[in-house]
């Protein structure tokens, strides 16, 4: 199962940067046995400013053929790291690669929005989206260890 992090901006050189690549290795390393992963990140940008739509139109140019749309948005659904694990693995096992989409500052256009087959909210609170791609980073690894039985997450 191929995973795509498609995201609306750049991720510069920092701490939040190397934290995602950590747990996306972590992720392929773990996940590799179980038939998670690779997981490609592909940045959008709309750089012209032309608002959510501008943003939309790139996000849907940039979805792989077939992939499971998963948004990460504060309207959707608030789920445990099992609860998590068990969207992937239903997702491998039905053969079917994933796309996750993390918005610009405005969020996620509602066209792209109403297109995902799950949304996933971590939280009411809004995030930034340097932060949201290390928590789903994290997730995305937690979820592998969960499914491979590692002691990572402790239930």
């Amino acid at each position: 199962m191929k995973i795509t992090l498609i995201a609306v901006g750049r991720l510069r050189s920092g701490p939040e940067k190397a934290m995602v690549e950590d747990y996306l290795l972590r992720f392929e390393r773990t996940g590799r046995a179980l038939g998670l992963g690779p997981v490609s990140v592909l940045e959008v940008e709309d750089k012209k400013n032309l608002g959510m739509a501008a943003e939309g139109e790139l996000i849907s140019r940039a979805l792989p053929a077939g992939a499971a749309l998963v948004t990460l948005d504060e309207r959707g659904r608030v789920m445990s790291s099992p609860e998590f694990a068990d969207v992937l693995a239903r997702f491998r096992d039905a053969g079917r690669d994933m796309a996750f989409v993390i918005g610009g500052a405005d969020g996620i256009d509602p066209g792209v929005r109403a297109r995902a087959e799950v949304s996933v909210s971590f939280g009411a609170m809004v995030w930034p989206h340097m932060l949201v791609r290390v928590m789903l980073a994290e997730q995305l690894y937690r979820a592998a260890g969960i499914l491979a039985g590692t002691p990572y997450h402790r239930a």
